[in-house]
Formats: structure tokens, C-alpha cells, sequence
């Protein structure tokens, strides 16, 4: 990992012209450290037996996580622009987990090359997510994620083959939407700097832009199709992959994806016949829905762009958003949340309760997409959806104690926990930034980024003593 970040490293300075790199001796001192590390780790283990436990792969997925965002935050810090550690590690980490919340300001005049390198970093968090969902999370069992168990999740040298012939599948499909995305961008009258790095965020519903207005810089046809980008992006993967291999029909026969695009038909134009009712002003229908639509895409993906500051649209939107960042897209894809599955299977457990009420002696079962959904599964969502609540609140006291107002502290947990990117509020809602806050409120939302984009659990169940103890 380690190796194929430093090499990633150089991409800023070969992309871009030397004069549009001044930072370039920072990217290859930045590269030379960490393929030292990665090659050090590679001399230290060569040879050694690998025993992929359920344990060591817990302390592996956290452990790489935590430090890969160390790593790829040196490029900041060590730059021309003075920028210090907690706002580097911020960055660093809101890029590799995909969140788009950010502590920069004046991106217009940014250097070029620390703007694509933000891009970049989000595009290589997307594609790690991704591998995490089929080939780590089910296998640990974590949140509910042994629902999307394939052969694939199992780590023997039986399914060995099918995981690498999956991993190239997903691979192909994730650079392929990724370059139509930068084309289409490009065609439709970005620049190609914008266009790639647009494309790399859109894709990876990350979030990151090259400007203060973030996507409020472009017309609304490039909004309709960063709508259309980051709803793909939040579709899960393994069902192209399928599709490619011949199972027709099976991406929209799935339950996740059915609820997901739904959501996304129905919100937009309610939203929009709210706005429409209580504007004091002449009304444009068609462009004010592509604007409710795009934003209210980009917060259901957790993508985190914004094309104006919705937080202003009125008491009803305000709230609406709010609850909209808890959902997240679906698993598989690269988008952050509570995820679509978790509340189906909430919503059928309900029903099930409702329903024993009325006939104690009623003989159920619980299916989803076609699978049994045993006891097991229920218990882990459970687990997780009360952690989460849990860790909610906590981060939300701690950033009060740090005297940020409620709903910068709450938005701000709530944006860190599902990797949504901007908060809500004058201070760190759409038309904001991170900057503003303490440099305690940075690193703990940064640890918050981190702990949601690995579910929660993963990092608690490391960080608990029983853990070691045993």
C-alpha cells in the first residue's frame, strides 16, 4: 500500500507542467519517505508466513487506514503554503475517506498541483472502499456486511482466484466511469484541469472542487451530469461487475438500489415544490430543481459538493438535509452513510415485531434480495446503529466543550461519522469551511472521518481491551 501511495505521489508533478508544480521537490521528498517505509515493510515480512485471522485483519484494515492518511497528508504539510499539522492531517484524511470536508480556502489561486493532489487522494479512498466492502467487511462480520458475503469475502486459497478476477472487474468498472466522467466534464465546456479533477471526486462521491464555489461554478447542465456521476458512484460496484459478466437486469433488481434511486425521484421534487411555494420571488422551476436535485444528491451520496447554500432555503430544507446525511448511498459503492440496507432491514424487523403483536404464534422469514437473513445479521446492524449514535453524541459533546455552538457541533459529528464533507451552519455548512474551528476539533473530527468510513466497529473493537486482553 505503501509503495503504490508513493508512486501515486509523483502524478501531481508528471500531470502538470513545472510551472503549474512549485511543489514538486515537496511530492518527491513526500514519495521517497513513505517508499521507504513501504519498502523497509516489504524487506521486514518478505518470506514470513501471513496468517489472515479475523484478529490481525482488524488491527490490518484500521492500522492502514490510520497511517495511509498520515502519509498522505506530507504533501501539505510539507508544501510552500506554511500549512500546519492538524489542518494537514485533516485534509489528508477528508480526502483518502472520501468526506470533502476541508480546512482550504482561496482554491481558486491554490497551487495546482496540492489541488490535484486532494483530487488524486479521493479517487485512490474510493477504490480502497470498495475493496474493503467485498473483500474485508463481510469477512469480519462487521455491521451487517456478512449480508453481501460472496465466495470472494472468504480468504482462502480456494476463492483466492475469484477474488483477483472480481478485483480486476471492479477495477475496470471504477477507471472506466471515472475517465467518461472526465470526458464528458471536458466536453461539456470544463476545463480538462477541472474536468479530471471533477471526475475523480465525482466518481468517488468525495467532493473535492477546484474552487471556493465548488460546483456553483459551473452551469446546469454540468450539474445535471455530476447528478447522474455521483448517483453512480453510489451504486454498488459488484452489480456492474455482474451485469459485465452476463447477469442482465440484476443491478435493478436489487432491493438497495430500487429504495436508493427512489429517494433520489421523490425528494428533489417535493423539495422543489416547497421552495417554489415559499419563495417571495420570481421562480425558475427548471433551474431550481437541477439545484435541489444536485444538492440534495450530493448530501444523500455523501459526496459533499454544493452548488449553492441550501442551509438558506427555508426551515423545512434546512431539516430535510439534516436527515438526509444520516442515509448515505448503497454498500458496494464509494459513498459513506448509515447505507440503504441498514434501514430496510430496520424497516422489515419493525414489521415483523408489528405483526408477532398481532399473531404471537406467526412463523416469519426474513428475506432480502433472495438471501436469508439470519439473527446474526440483525444483531450486528443493531450494534452498529447504536454505536454509531453513541460515538454521534460523543464527538458532539466534545466539540460543545471546545465552545462550538450545537449545530456546528452536531452537523459536525454527523458530517465526520457518515463522510458527507460540509456541515450545516454558518461556520461549516456549504457556503463554509473547517477552517474556523480549534485545532482539537480538527483532529478529533478527523479520527470521527476515519471511524465512519471503517464502520465504526471495526476501530472500536480494536481500541477495546478485551481485544488484546484475549
Amino acid at each position: 500500500m505503501f509503495v503504490l501511495l508513493s508512486i501515486f505521489m509523483t502524478l501531481p508533478m508528471l500531470l502538470m507542467f513545472r510551472s503549474e508544480a512549485p511543489n514538486a521537490a515537496t511530492f518527491l521528498e513526500s514519495a521517497a519517505i513513505v517508499f521507504s517505509i513501504g519498502l523497509l515493510g516489504i524487506a521486514l515480512t518478505y518470506r514470513k508466513p501471513r496468517d489472515l485471522k479475523p484478529r490481525f485483519m482488524f488491527v490490518l484494515t484500521v492500522s492502514s487506514w490510520f497511517i495511509v492518511s498520515l502519509l498522505a497528508s506530507l504533501p501539505f504539510y510539507l508544501s510552500n503554503d506554511g500549512i500546519s499539522a492538524a489542518d494537514a492531517f485533516f485534509e489528508g484524511v477528508s480526502g483518502i475517506t472520501t468526506t470533502g470536508a476541508t480546512v482550504f480556502s482561496g482554491l481558486d489561486t491554490m497551487d495546482r498541483d496540492l489541488l490535484l493532489w486532494r483530487s488524486i487522494l479521493q479517487w485512490i479512498g474510493g477504490v480502497g472502499i470498495i475493496g474493503m466492502f467485498v473483500a474485508v467487511l463481510p469477512f469480519l462480520r462487521v455491521g451487517g456486511m456478512r449480508l453481501f458475503a460472496t465466495e470472494s469475502s472468504e480468504w482462502t486459497d480456494k476463492a483466492l482466484p475469484r477474488m483477483k478476477t472480481l478485483s480486476r472487474g471492479l477495477l475496470f468498472v471504477y477507471v472506466t466511469f471515472s475517465a467518461t466522467a472526465v470526458l464528458v466534464y471536458w466536453l461539456s465546456g470544463m476545463s480538462l484541469f477541472n474536468a479530471f479533477n471533477h471526475g475523480l471526486t465525482s466518481i468517488a462521491t468525495g467532493g473535492f472542487s477546484t474552487s471556493d464555489l465548488s460546483m456553483g461554478q459551473f452551469d446546469d447542465l454540468i450539474l445535471l451530469e455530476a447528478s447522474f456521476f455521483m448517483m453512480l458512484g453510489s451504486l454498488p460496484f459488484f452489480l456492474f461487475v455482474r451485469e459485465l459478466h452476463g447477469q442482465r437486469g440484476v443491478l435493478f433488481r436489487d432491493q438497495q438500489v430500487r429504495l436508493f434511486l427512489t429517494i433520489l425521484l421523490i425528494i428533489p421534487a417535493l423539495l422543489t415544490l416547497y421552495r417554489w411555494a415559499v419563495s417571495p420571488v420570481p421562480f425558475d422551476p427548471v433551474h431550481n430543481y437541477i439545484a435541489t436535485l444536485f444538492n440534495v444528491t450530493s448530501v444523500v451520496t455523501t459526496t459533499g459538493y454544493a452548488s449553492e447554500d441550501y442551509s438558506a432555503w427555508g426551515p423545512l430544507a434546512f431539516v430535510v438535509f439534516f436527515f438526509l446525511m444520516f442515509m448515505g448511498g448503497c454498500s458496494g459503492s464509494t459513498s459513506g452513510g448509515m447505507k440503504v440496507f441498514r434501514f430496510q432491514l430496520s424497516l422489515m424487523v419493525l414489521r415483523e415485531q408489528m405483526i408477532r403483536l398481532l399473531h404471537p404464534r406467526a412463523v416469519l422469514t426474513r428475506n432480502y434480495n433472495g438471501r436469508a437473513v439470519g439473527d446474526d445479521i440483525i444483531a450486528s446492524v443493531i450494534a452498529y446503529t447504536f454505536i454509531f449514535f453513541l460515538c454521534l453524541a460523543l464527538i458532539t459533546v466534545a466539540l460543545a466543550a471546545m465552545q462550538l455552538d450545537f449545530i456546528t457541533s452536531l452537523s459536525g459529528a454527523l458530517t465526520a461519522l457518515t463522510n458527507v464533507g460540509p456541515g450545516l451552519g454558518p461556520i461549516i455548512g456549504p457556503a463554509g469551511n473547517f477552517a474556523p474551528l480549534p485545532d482539537p476539533a480538527k483532529w478529533v473530527l478527523a479520527v470521527g472521518m476515519l471511524m465512519g468510513r471503517l464502520e465504526i466497529l471495526s476501530v472500536v473493537i480494536v481500541l477495546s481491551p478485551a481485544f488484546w486482553r484475549s
